[in-house]
């Protein structure tokens, strides 16, 4: 199961990351964590943690979402 979050609320789905990355519109949907997908429309803004990882806050949400090395090289052009 995934749980899949958008602006109307959270629900589970019976699908892996690994099958919903490769349904999704990869120009629209960067995967950045091995647990974590987001549409890169709402990215508010890329920063870098004390520890210098990058972090990403979403329009309209609180969290902050961490960035793994592997998936750095999205955000080199921003």
């Amino acid at each position: 199961y995934t749980a899949v979050k958008t602006r109307q609320g959270e629900s589970l789905i019976k699908k892996s990351i690994r099958q919903l990355t490769g349904e999704l519109d990869p120009d629209r949907f960067w995967q950045i964590h091995r647990g974590t997908i987001v549409n890169a429309g709402v990215i508010d803004a890329v920063h870098r943690s004390f520890g210098g990882r990058l972090v990403l806050t979403l329009t309209g949400l609180p969290e902050k979402l961490p960035v793994s090395k592997s998936y750095a090289h999205l955000f080199r052009q921003m």
